[in-house]
């Protein structure tokens, strides 16, 4: 198969990354892998179009946003169920406390709406300003702001054992 000026490349070159973020946005391995396998067959669809793009990762980045949203549309909201259990024996406590924190957080990212999500993944995952996260978003900076802000606050009512987390990711406004 020839590489179609780049794919290839371009898909190695970030694969892992986008893994990384789908298995963020979707909570379980294995929506993620369908996640990124679907953005992904779009994304060669466009390959022309997202070659030529000012920011051909903001594109790509879209285009799993918005997988993601129409995947939880199309399921119905909360149908979402994780069944993760914590690895039976931790080697340290630090690692076990790390293990139940990842855990509650993963918990309370799959109660929030896919927006909600996607918004708290750009923001505090990929660190993006509320102006980038609204471009990949395609909607205002005021709406990445208020979904954010609702997101926080969700995350603190359903874990507030991760409070001290939320205010450190919270602290310095960008």
């Amino acid at each position: 198969m020839e590489d179609r000026d780049g794919f290839q490349e371009f898909v190695r070159a970030r694969l892992m990354s986008l893994s990384r973020v789908a298995y963020l946005l979707a909570g379980d391995h294995n929506a993620a892998e369908d996640l990124v396998q679907s953005t992904l067959m779009k994304v060669a669809l466009r390959w022309h179009q997202v070659r030529e793009a000012a920011d051909p990762d903001a594109y790509v980045r879209r285009i799993l946003y918005n997988e993601r949203i129409s995947a939880w549309r199309r399921r119905g909201r909360g149908a979402e169920v994780l069944t993760d259990t914590p690895p039976e024996r931790p080697s340290t406590v630090d690692e076990a406390e790390a293990v139940a924190r990842r855990l509650m957080l993963r918990r309370a990212l799959a109660r929030l709406t896919a927006r909600q999500r996607a918004t708290i993944v750009l923001r505090f995952f990929e660190d993006l300003s509320p102006a980038e996260a609204a471009e990949v978003l395609g909607c205002s900076v005021n709406a990445v702001k208020s979904q954010t802000h609702h997101a926080v606050g969700r995350l603190r009512a359903l874990a507030p054992e991760l409070a001290e987390l939320l205010e450190r990711s919270t602290e310095v406004p960008r």
